[in-house]
């Protein structure tokens, strides 16, 4: 009886699917585990094998606790929303809820063929109105907020109301703008309901405001940091721009001190945990005031090194500072203005990036030193950045390598006095940064004060002349939550003169409208501009069309979307009640639940998501909404698994008539000055009609092809190359002598743009879902990158073959009743220990290679046993659910494999009762001797000078000496 995998995989998985056997019960006296993937986004590519990897340890995971007796919830849904869709939508004209209606279809069926245990039933998608009905309901709940410092959490706007009513604003401490103007109750109850609005904006968590925002002008959206590289759109790579605009913000700074405390709490990795501190980045200083010359305008700097401020030499501002277009004087307006333009067209990580230019100009402007009074010249320099700390640096170039470099760069320039030395150290060829190893001099009534003494002494003098108060700060900015696109979710937000007014919850969801294209419109706006029936009637509470705006009870919607990450920011909290109507989430399911007990997915999200996702959790929590503070207490990030790319050698010429030839990897490699080689190219390019100059220039470059035109690892079909593409059809190629045409071999990340993609689907239909779960979980530790080879596949494949040969032969099943040897009970528990231990610590490789010795173990001891082949389909089961399945129900089972227990290590079968002694002569082993490992000195000694053995040795001789070390060695000196 052979091992069909096809059929066994597709009987099982409609089995599945029928039963429902991996639907979880939000009621069970089990003990839940909840094991979540990161939110794929569906694209038109479908997957290719490096996708599966997370999903598969999350499943042997899951499969694992099910067999423990938990209560298991291992949903999967999809990340619906976002700019490819769009950007699709846009070149085709296809509505992007078709396109990503498709794209999930593809992901399902390539997700069901590998066999993962999700409940289905409880499937999200984040572009249903059913699902971003309650993301609308959150930002709402966001919008009706605001962040008490002295609870530490967030609360009701009502109860900031109340406070306003009967004391006014001064005693509020609150996470809120910056230049609030203070107020007493009278005046807040004086003040109109538009005044009201306006000032209550400025502390809700989510809030209207001008942002410098990377913005995208072939795209029309504004796009995050996450989705620029080396300053240009991720997708399409296009130029983008830094651009103030009214755009919503999410007071996540509200939660900087808490987001960071929590990374004590939760079972994170500690690089992923750096990355978020370093994202968070608290910092302990001053804040100072310096006042510019000759104007009311102040400059508000914060430093975490206020006990150099004697050393300011100058000032840098970043360029979209709001105060250089005040400050910058008429001679010096057209250098700046010129400046600022270029400056915009380089992104914020870029800026950071770049440690090696040095570029800035002197604004005219000078401001006036706290204490000495001494004007110090204004700068602007792109390596300030506006939406870090107040946009503004006090330099000090003689305590800082940045400030020093800049310094030097435009020293003897208008405006740049000379590098000041406050430290009594040697400053001549490189700035002193250290916080220690020094005193203050030339400082004033600092001098000979260290840093800790110096930091205490200055903050209480700005104190004392209202300049300047020590301060915390966090480079965390509010999260820009705006974006002009059409295939994101709606705000639940219209506007009476201008100011946001939420719509009643009862009313949600505000569903998407039709519009003819996903274009911004003529006059700038985003796509949602172009619907016709975009407008929100008060008196009916329904969307009505944009011609009755002019309605007394008519008023327009917002027209920007909400981000990707909106909806991916609480998802895992819908999986729990995936059905509900009136709630994201009903209290008892999310009581139960609480949060996710194991978390899997890529080290890419290591700000972004993760951050979001954190400071959604703990508002919700604030609010009543969540029970814990974290919503992922164990995180694991999965490598990836790289591609091994196939790069052809391609000819380049500036002389547009040459002809492109494509020659051998071997033939270039072994001599490229070959003379018939030479002769050759000579003889080509010639009848082109290039001269020998030109031949001579001639250069190669690698460029990728298809892996799937290789005939083998390294060798080219030219057949099918040349149907590949047509530029290949008309280019000339240099084969070996044999006439074979080789390839470079690289190992790179897996994509579709380097065409080195593996199908998963190919791998599943030619050696079954089993063999690729085994296989990718063999490539190596789950979090480290490996390259894939297709090749190293067949051993996996042959593997499972051998396991379903120690229960079948070609008539059918062996498998006895007979009480199996030690042999057999050894290697079965020294399996259960290993693969147990290995699943509980997340070492997936090193349980596949357990199954693979002990499979051979049991086939050399002929083992057609029960008692072991039985609970050895069970411990298969989470990695190769097919097959295991197939093996319990032809062993006379019903139902699934899926819960039943898991076996459960014995020591007494590895325990050793026997030992094999070395005999030796004179120091030399002679033979080996099998004894129990509980016999005295005097007893081995009995038996080994007995055995015939031993008498042939001595030849009637007497020992002179036996050495005996029960355990481990017999000597005999003879």
């Amino acid at each position: 009886m052979k091992y069909h995998h096809e059929k066994v995989e597709e009987k099982w998985q409609q089995y599945w699917a029928k039963n429902q056997t991996f639907a979880a019960s939000n009621n069970s006296e089990k003990p839940k585990y909840y094991v979540l993937d990161m939110f794929p986004y569906p694209s038109g590519a479908g997957l290719h094998v490096g996708h599966p990897l997370g999903y598969i340890a999350s499943d042997i995971v899951a499969r694992y606790k099910r067999h423990k007796g938990f209560n298991v919830l291992h949903p999967q849904g999809y990340d619906s929303f976002g700019l490819p869709a769009e950007q699709y939508a846009i070149q085709t004209g296809q509505h992007p809820e078709k396109t990503t209606r498709e794209n999930i279809a593809r992901y399902r069926e390539q997700l069901d063929k590998i066999g993962f245990s999700f409940d289905w039933s409880r499937e999200v998608r984040t572009s249903n109105p059913d699902y971003y009905k309650h993301t609308q309901w959150i930002f709402i709940q966001l919008f009706n907020s605001w962040y008490n410092n002295d609870s530490d959490k967030a609360e009701d706007i009502s109860t900031l109301t109340s406070i306003f009513e009967k004391d006014g604003n001064t005693s509020v401490n609150a996470v809120c703008d910056d230049n609030l103007q203070s107020f007493s109750a009278a005046e807040w109850n004086a003040f109109s309901s538009e005044q009201q609005q306006k000032i209550l904006l400025q502390y809700r968590l989510t809030y209207l405001a001008e942002t410098e925002v990377n913005w995208c002008p072939a795209l029309g959206t504004v796009l995050a940091n996450d989705e620029i590289v080396n300053g240009v759109s991720e997708r399409g790579g296009h130029p983008v721009i830094r651009k103030k605009m009214t755009q919503w913000s999410m007071r996540i700074s509200a939660y900087a001190e808490r987001l960071l405390q929590g990374l004590n709490e939760i079972d994170w990795s500690e690089s992923i945990k750096e990355s978020q501190r370093n994202w968070i980045g608290k910092s302990v200083g001053a804040h100072v005031e310096f006042r510019i010359q000759n104007s009311e305008f102040r400059i508000p700097v914060f430093t975490t090194r206020p006990d150099t401020i004697f050393g300011v030499t100058f000032m840098t501002l970043a360029p979209e500072h709001e105060l250089v277009s005040e400050i910058t004087t008429p001679e010096q307006k057209a250098a700046v203005e010129a400046y600022v333009e270029a400056t915009a067209k380089r992104s914020e990580r870029e800026r950071m990036a770049d440690v090696k230019t040095i570029s800035g100009v002197f604004t005219g402007a000078f401001a006036e030193h706290p204490f000495t009074k001494e004007p110090i010249p204004v700068w602007i320099g792109d390596y300030v950045l506006a939406g870090y700390g107040t946009g503004a640096v006090m330099a000090v170039p003689c305590g800082d390598e940045r400030d020093y470099a800049f310094a030097n760069f435009f020293k003897g320039h208008n405006g740049m006095p000379e590098i000041k030395n406050i430290f009594n150290q040697d400053i001549s060829e490189a700035a002193y940064g250290e916080k220690g190893g020094f005193e203050l001099v030339n400082s004033d009534f600092l001098n000979g004060l260290d840093y800790k003494n110096g930091t205490k002494k200055i903050i209480e003098e700005l104190e004392k002349i209202g300049q300047g108060k020590g301060k915390t700060n966090y480079r965390l900015r509010d999260a820009v939550f705006s974006r002009q696109r059409y295939w994101g979710e709606p705000f639940p937000v219209y506007y009476v003169n201008g100011l946001p007014q939420m719509i009643d919850a009862k009313h949600l969801p505000i569903v998407l409208p039709e519009v003819e294209k996903y274009l911004p419109t003529e006059d700038g706006q985003p796509p949602l501009g172009n619907a016709t029936t975009w407008a929100w009637d008060v008196e009916k509470s329904s969307v009505v069309s944009c011609q009755l705006i002019d309605d007394v009870t008519v008023f327009p919607l917002e027209l920007n979307t909400m981000p990707g990450w909106a909806g991916s920011s609480w998802y895992w909290m819908r999986y729990m009640d995936a059905h509900n109507e009136n709630e994201f989430a009903s209290a008892d399911a999310i009581n139960y639940w609480e949060n996710v007990d194991l978390y899997i997915g890529g080290s890419e999200h290591a700000t972004g998501h993760l951050l979001y996702s954190r400071f959604w959790n703990k508002f919700l929590k604030d609010r009543g909404y969540a029970p814990t503070e974290e919503p992922f207490k164990k995180l694991i990030n999965q490598g990836m698994i790289l591609g091994m790319s196939a790069f052809i050698y391609q000819s380049m010429s500036e002389n547009k008539s040459a002809p492109t030839i494509y020659i051998s990897k071997e033939l270039l490699h072994k001599d490229s000055i070959e003379s018939d080689w030479i002769d050759r190219k000579r003889e080509i390019f010639s009848k082109a009609g290039l001269s020998e100059d030109e031949i001579k220039s001639i250069t190669f470059r690698a460029i990728h092809i298809d892996i799937s035109n290789l005939k083998n690892e390294n060798e080219v079909d030219l057949d099918k190359l040349k149907n590949w593409r047509d530029e290949f059809k008309e280019g000339i190629f240099f084969t070996e002598d044999d006439g074979k045409f080789f390839v470079l071999r690289e190992v790179e990340k897996m994509s579709k743009s380097k065409y080195n993609v593996v199908n998963p689907d190919d791998i599943c239909n030619d050696y079954g879902a089993d063999t690729l779960r085994l296989y990718e979980m063999f490539l190596g530790p789950l979090e480290q990158a490996k390259p894939w080879n297709t090749a190293g596949i067949t051993g996996v494949s042959g593997f499972l073959k051998k396991l379903w040969r120690l229960y079948f032969d070609d008539n059918g099943l062996i498998v006895t009743n007979d009480e199996p040897t030690a042999d057999m009970y050894k290697s079965l528990h020294k399996t259960i220990k290993k693969v147990t231990e290995d699943i509980e610590n997340f070492s997936f490789n090193t349980s596949v290679s357990q199954f693979m010795i002990c499979v051979n173990e049991l086939a050399q001891l002929k083992c057609s046993h029960r008692k072991i082949l039985e609970p050895l389909a069970i411990l298969v089961s989470p990695y190769a659910p097919h097959i295991a399945e197939e093996l319990w129900s032809q062993l006379g089972h019903q139902g699934s494999i899926a819960t039943i227990d898991f076996p459960v290590y014995e020591e007494k079968y590895l325990v050793e009762s026997e030992k094999e002694y070395p005999v030796s002569f004179n120091g030399k082993m002679r033979f080996t001797i099998k004894l129990p490992l509980d016999l005295t000195k005097d007893q081995i000694q009995e038996i080994v000078m007995a055995d015939e053995r031993t008498v042939a040795q001595l030849a009637g001789n007497s020992p002179k000496n036996i050495i005996i070390v029960p355990g481990k060695i017999i000597n005999i000196v003879g």
